[in-house]
């Protein structure tokens, strides 16, 4: 997963820096439309279960996207459990979800791979969340948190896999 990451942020410092002067230059006169939106809005609020909006993820060239759960805030004793769901038409949603990030606990940050390649029907997703309480005080919950989605592109996945292999090799021998 860290590899994955690292490599995603790599490869979006490069294209915002400009390739390495030794380089040839690279020309694409059509590039892809990336996949990188916002299933929750930071700093969403929410105090019961709920779903975020529907997003239309038929245009990705990859099928694999990195989520970034964010939670600013939490109150002590309660837990908030954030999936993804899937839809073919937008309007019925499947009953097992595709990821599920575990139980947060406390504030931070995120990351969760959600690989869509054994689910080609798929073409909606979008995010569900259950909250719990117990103990003392108040039994209202309260989370503040964002939920980001972002393709990966495949030059990433393919780099990212290649190094995985050469470390595995280098660990086994």
């Amino acid at each position: 997963m860290l590899l994955v990451e690292t490599k995603l942020r790599n490869h979006q410092l490069a294209e915002s820096v400009g390739s390495n002067r030794h380089d040839p230059p690279a020309i694409c006169y059509n590039p892809p439309a990336m996949i990188d939106t916002v299933l929750v809005a930071e700093k969403t609020v929410v105090s019961a279960k709920g779903d975020g909006a529907t997003v239309d993820v038929s245009a990705a060239a990859s099928r694999v996207f990195l989520l970034t759960l964010e939670v600013t805030r939490i109150i002590e004793q309660e837990s908030l459990e954030v999936s993804i769901v899937g839809s073919a038409d937008g309007a019925a949603w499947g009953p097992k979800a595709l990821a599920t990030f575990p139980q947060k606990f406390y504030c931070g940050e995120s990351p969760l791979l959600l690989d869509m390649t054994a689910h080609p029907d798929v073409k909606f997703v979008r995010a569900h969340w259950e909250v719990a309480r117990w103990g003392r005080g108040t039994e209202t919950t309260m989370f503040e948190f964002g939920l980001r989605l972002k393709e990966i592109p495949a030059d990433v996945l393919r780099e990212a896999a290649n190094e995985a292999r050469t470390l595995a090799c280098r660990t086994v021998a």
